[in-house]
Formats: structure tokens, sequence, C-alpha cells
């Protein structure tokens, strides 16, 4: 059997896409599976390393904003559609596959629609609570449409009933052992950490209030804080060292640019405050801990606020839009929180009865069904 996966842009869609192949891999071991994406994005990197066959195509998003440079970006990406229908239907003559999987990305568009005109079994794959504009029309074409949860069914349109798979999640964090992680870490079992974090850039938000929560709450000794900046908040250790916080070893509060442990920081955390990406919030489940999420506003349909809520929903997660993000609103939030254990364990718990705990086997089945269906 032979399989196409398409995704690309961010490790939200590439890493579910890598996981959910990784699994039928394992279910299917003489399965023979592509991923099609982008020369210039992450999954030209992460899909080889991985160890799958990569082919790209030249494809764009377009652009919202009204603006004469966007109108011309927009006019060249027309083209690239053209383009790539050409390109992506040569792929699919050469490798002859028996389903098309999307997981999201510009390049999901074109792969999964070309795909499905030339009959071949087709599913998508949508991570967010509120879909995006591609996965929304594609839903009307597709065999098979999976969700992450069941709210974004409202949302959509497609042919046949959507499946709840949810969102895989690396085996690495589901199997974490929170005893075993704050040993590594060095911190104490009585403690409560504070994971805090924005991305891999780093979110100026998060950034500049996390500094007004450690600078506050640094000299209580039942505390400690991870906090990770991104590639554009280098500036926070020397801010901390200004307000007089002590980082580092033998101090309790340790900032790192990236979390490249995230299992073991995620398995140790009581409290995690964070962004609302459609992975994070899945990490989160399964490691079932308290959140506070803050959603950034800078993406499509203002999604993230719509993943939020579906924890907020369940009593599992605090929400802070940042447009509220006043001064000392996160400070106040975090030390209420922090301070009745019972409600972090409660959160935590109901966070955990969320997670989807078998999704990448979920898909499996799914692709499975699409390849006897073709067969």
């Amino acid at each position: 059997m032979k399989v196409i996966f398409a995704a690309g842009g961010t490790g939200g869609h590439i890493n579910p896409a890598l996981a959910a192949a990784g699994a039928f891999k394992r279910r299917n071991p003489d399965a023979e599976i592509l991923f099609i994406g982008t020369e210039e994005h992450m999954e030209s990197r992460l899909v080889p390393q991985a160890g799958f066959d990569f082919k790209t195509i030249h494809i764009a998003g377009f652009q919202r904003k009204i603006s004469f440079q966007n109108l011309i970006k927009n006019i060249k990406t027309l083209g690239l559609i053209v383009k790539s229908s050409s390109e992506t239907k040569k792929i699919m003559k050469d490798f002859q596959p028996d389903a098309v999987i999307g997981f999201g990305g510009y390049v999901s568009g074109p792969v999964v629609r070309t795909a499905a005109k030339m009959g071949i079994s087709t599913a998508i794959h949508e991570q967010n609570a509120f879909p995006g504009v591609t996965n929304k029309a594609l839903a009307k074409q597709v065999d098979r449409v999976m969700l992450t949860v069941p709210q974004a069914e409202k949302y959509l349109s497609p042919k046949n009933k959507p499946i709840i798979t949810g969102l895989p999640v690396r085996k690495e964090i589901f199997d974490a052992d929170r005893s075993f992680s704050r040993a590594k870490l060095g911190i104490g079992e009585d403690q409560v950490l504070v994971l805090s974090m924005g991305g891999s850039l780093g979110a100026k938000a998060i950034n500049e209030n996390m500094v007004e929560v450690i600078t506050a709450l640094h000299g209580d000794s039942e505390l400690y804080f991870i906090h990770s900046t991104g590639k554009y908040g280098k500036w926070v250790p020397d801010r901390l060292k200004e307000n007089g916080v002590p980082i580092g070893v033998g101090t309790n509060v340790s900032i790192r640019e990236y979390i490249d442990d995230m299992d073991v920081c995620l398995s140790a955390a009581d409290l995690i405050v964070s962004r609302a990406g459609a992975s994070s919030l899945s990490e989160i489940e399964a490691v079932g801990r308290a959140s506070i999420l803050i959603p950034s506003p800078n993406v499509a349909e203002n999604h993230q606020y719509h993943n939020a809520m579906t924890l907020v929903e369940n009593e599992a997660a605090r929400v802070i839009e940042e447009k509220d993000l006043t001064d000392g609103v996160l400070l106040g939030l975090v030390k209420e929180m922090v301070s009745d254990r019972e409600l972090l364990k409660k959160y935590g718990e109901n966070a955990k009865k969320i997670a989807v705990m078998n999704s990448a086997e979920r898909i499996s089945e799914v692709i499975e069904e699409l390849v006897q269906k073709q067969g």
C-alpha cells in the first residue's frame, strides 16, 4: 500500500503528520509513505530527518491584509496554484498512491484537491477547534474528515460524518513520569513548578508578563519557574537580573531560549502558561496539567482562542486574551492558582480526561479504511 501525507509550514502541521505516519508504518511495515511539502519551510528538514521520502511543490498562501504589495503577492500565488497542480499530478502519477492525507499548511490544499479530482481516496485532519478556510473547502470534497476536537464539526459541511481522532502526541510525553522528571530537573516534590513558554520564536506578551510574575514571586521558595523565551526573547535574563532576580543553578528560576526536553518539563510542571496551539494543548492534556492559556491573536480566524475554550469549558484551564493582559493580570491569576493545590489537581485531572490516548492509531485505522476502499 502507498500513502501520501501533505503537511507543511509549521510544526503544528508537520509533527502530528509525522507521528501519524510513524504509527501507520509500525502497523503496516510494508507500506510506502511519501510526504509532499515545500522546499523553503521546516518540513524540508523535519521529514527527511524522520526517515520518510519527501517531494516538494511550489505553493504559497494568500495575503489577507489589503495592500498593493499583497495584491502583487496574491497574483503570484495564483500562478503558483496552477503550477503546483501540475507538479502534484506528476507526483501522483509516478507514486500511484492508494490514499492521500492532508494535515494542513499551504501545501495541503492543492495536494488533497488534486488527488480528489483524480479519484484517489482522500482525508484531511483538522487540528483546531475552529477550522481554517482551506479545510472548510476540502471537507466537502474528501472521503474522510478527522478532527482533534468535536467542537470543530459545527463549522464544516463534509460528505461523511467526521471522525474524532484527537491529535497525535509523542509517546515519550505520554510515558513521562512526574517524580523522575522532577528529580532530573532538581525540583523538590513539594515545590509548585510554573512552566511558561511562547513558542520557538517567543511571544512578546508572555515574555513581558512572565518577567513581572517571576520578579514578584521568585522569593517564594515553594515555587519554581522554568521559562522559555524563544528566539526573540533573549533579553529576558538581563531584564530579570536588572530586577534583582537570581537565575540559574542554585536558584528557583531557570530561563532557557528553547525547551528541548519538553516531555520532562511538562510532566514535572504543576501549572503551565502557554499559547493555545493545537499541539501544545494536546501535550498539556496528555500529561494532565492545569494551564493558563494566552491565545495568539495573530492567527487565522482567532483559532487559538477557540482551542483554549475547549479546555476552559471542561474546567481544565483559564484563559486570558492578549488584549486583556494589562499590568498585574497574569500575576494575579498565577498567584491565585499556585496558592490552591486542589484547584491545580482538579484542572489537571480534567485536562487528562480530554486527552485522546490513541490518536495515531485512530488515524491509522482511517487511512487503512481508505486504502481498502481504493483497492
